[in-house]
């Protein structure tokens, strides 16, 4: 509800209270980048002031939302807004993906990609959309790409991109800086080239065949390289757990 009883609509200052207790991250300027971007268009006092109706904040809640919960670069939002009619259908709920019946023997390994839902084919983000997505502050995401944890010579970014940035958000905010993360990029890097040299002798050869059981073996090593890290890291912290 607006703060004065004279008026029907929120401004943007007020905007931002009202939507900040379930989107903590959010920003007058994120507000403001997203008008800019055309997602939101509140109208204008003769000063030039953001009324902001209800409307249109059942409207910023569900971009919000759609950015937090499902990942999705602005340009998908926006589609999805456009393929609205008068708005029906902003704020509706999701229908969940199916879940497939479960099947006998040990669960397989999960990535931290897979268990986000997220493909690094189904997001592209730039680097204005790669922050607030992650939750990360502009110096912070800077940090990261000075050291090199997210690679900043891309144009846009991926899902492996945004569970990286992510991960890292959720360590920034236990007082880790981006300067302690690039261990993990030595990490990732020696991984790399140590598997390559595992299924170099198949992935040499060049028939579809040998490419696809190139590609199921670094899918499974790489499984089994995040499951033995696991076991190895609860080991050594046995004390702390």
């Amino acid at each position: 509800m607006p703060l004065s009883r004279s008026r029907d609509y929120l401004s943007i200052g007020e905007v931002l209270e009202n939507v900040r207790s379930d989107f903590p991250d959010v920003s007058i300027s994120k507000i403001r980048f997203l008008e800019s971007e055309g997602l939101i268009e509140p109208e204008r006092t003769p000063s030039g002031y953001r009324k902001f109706f209800d409307k249109d904040v059942e409207r910023l809640r569900y971009i919000l939302g759609l950015q937090r919960d499902h990942f999705l670069p602005l340009k998908v939002i926006k589609e999805r807004l456009a393929s609205g009619t008068n708005g029906e259908g902003i704020g509706a709920p999701m229908t969940p993906p199916a879940v497939p019946p479960a099947t006998p023997g040990p669960p397989p390994a999960v990535s931290s990609r897979e268990a986000s839902g997220v493909t690094a084919s189904e997001v592209t983000l730039t680097r204005e959309e790669l922050g607030p997505a992650a939750g990360l502050e502009p110096r912070s995401l800077e940090g990261l790409i000075e050291f090199g944890i997210i690679d900043g010579s891309k144009d846009t970014f991926d899902g492996d991109d945004l569970v990286a940035a992510k991960a890292a958000a959720g360590l920034i905010r236990y007082g880790v800086e981006p300067r302690h993360l690039k261990m993990y990029r030595h990490f990732a890097e020696r991984e790399s080239a140590f598997f390559e040299q595992i299924v170099s002798p198949v992935s040499k050869r060049r028939d579809p065949q040998a490419q696809q059981e190139a590609a199921r073996s670094i899918a499974e090593i790489m499984g089994l390289a995040q499951r033995f890290r696991d076991a190895m890291l609860r080991s050594t912290m046995r004390d702390l757990l």
